[in-house]
């Protein structure tokens, strides 16, 4: 993994410390050269010259104080000039080896968290789209790691303790890292097309189980993710124009959706897997409580064969297998999914 460390992550001890060495060098160079500029018979910038060549130990002797009292500032000033250059430099050094020790150790530990998520998300690029995939993984409460090659875009939410890989996500090396062999779904959400496919590629050749949404930038684009082994391709441009229309035909409709992703009303969708032990298993919807008592609607329920029932009559049999795609308040979902599956 390249690692990057950007200036703000510095520690803050070690920006004070850099400030503080900065202001001493300056405060230095404006004492030698104003010192210079009244004792001797020289220019501002004949007396900056002296202070930098007296500062950095050169001594051209082209320049040298004339007087009793220039040579006695002369002596003061290169002693103070001596222990602070001294220790700026020990400064400058300590600050550098407490950054990369800090970088070693951080990585050390990201890694080790890393290496304890299973079962997690995955989110290639932090870009317009995968931030706002991240900023719904992180509401959600789901696990997940960033890979993204700008640390700028992941700034604040390292910052928060999230998991973030700096590489470059078509590494197999990078996409190994953020544990992909456990991880239970991946997001391919960089702005490339080509990038995306090669993706898609790389991780289903690692996880042939994984789950894998990618986005499609361009239309045509869309064939060649799926065949590069995507199982879902979202295009924002299909998308937005699609809700542009329903919000021109069915405006109504729009706002019901708007209200659902915005939590206006509270709701939202949830698939729900029908475990074997779970007491909906072999009984009619008519006869559980996800209408009665969980507030619950079932939309839809997929078969374990792929058949996708929709609108389910209150007759329909739950089977083990079935994946129910219902509608609710988060507590209701909650409790629907723990009876679905008891054992989790």
């Amino acid at each position: 993994m390249r690692s990057i460390i950007p200036a703000f992550s510095l520690p803050r001890r070690t920006r004070r410390r850099i400030r503080l060495a900065f202001g001493a060098l300056a405060a230095l160079l404006l004492t030698g050269t104003l010192g210079f500029y009244w004792l001797e018979d020289w220019t501002l910038a004949e007396s900056l010259y002296v202070t930098v060549t007296t500062l950095a130990t050169v001594g051209y002797g082209d320049y040298h104080p004339t007087s009793s009292t220039s040579r006695a500032f002369a002596t003061v000033f290169m002693l103070f000039s001596i222990a602070t250059v001294g220790l700026l430099l020990s400064a400058a050094i300590q600050s550098l080896v407490e950054t990369e020790l800090d970088e070693a150790f951080g990585r050390r530990r990201k890694r080790r968290e890393m290496n304890k998520l299973n079962n997690h998300l995955i989110v290639c690029g932090a870009g317009r789209v995968g931030s706002r995939v991240i900023r719904e993984l992180r509401r959600a409460g789901e696990p997940f790691v960033v890979i993204e090659r700008d640390p700028l875009h992941v700034a604040g939410l390292a910052d928060d303790g999230g998991h973030v890989l700096i590489g470059d996500a078509t590494s197999e090396e990078t996409l190994r890292e953020a544990g992909v062999e456990r991880a239970r779904a991946l997001a391919a959400c960089l702005p490339d097309d080509a990038d995306n496919v090669y993706v898609v590629l790389t991780a289903r050749g690692i996880s042939p189980t994984l789950h894998i949404v990618a986005r499609a930038v361009e239309e045509q684009a869309e064939p060649k993710l799926v065949r590069a082994g995507a199982n879902r391709v979202i295009a924002p441009i299909i998308i937005g124009g699609q809700r542009m229309t329903q919000a021109l035909l069915r405006p109504a409709v729009d706002d019901f959706i708007d209200s659902i992703t915005a939590d206006t009303l509270d709701l939202n969708f949830e698939e729900v897997l029908i475990a074997p032990d779970s007491a909906y298993a072999g009984h009619k919807l008519r006869f559980t409580n996800i209408s009665t008592e969980l507030n619950t609607v079932v939309v839809a329920i997929r078969r374990k064969d792929g058949e996708m029932l929709f609108n389910p009559s209150a007759d329909a049999r739950i089977e083990q297998g079935d994946l129910l795609i219902a509608i609710g308040r988060a507590e209701s979902l909650a409790a629907l999914k723990s009876q679905a599956q008891p054992g989790k």
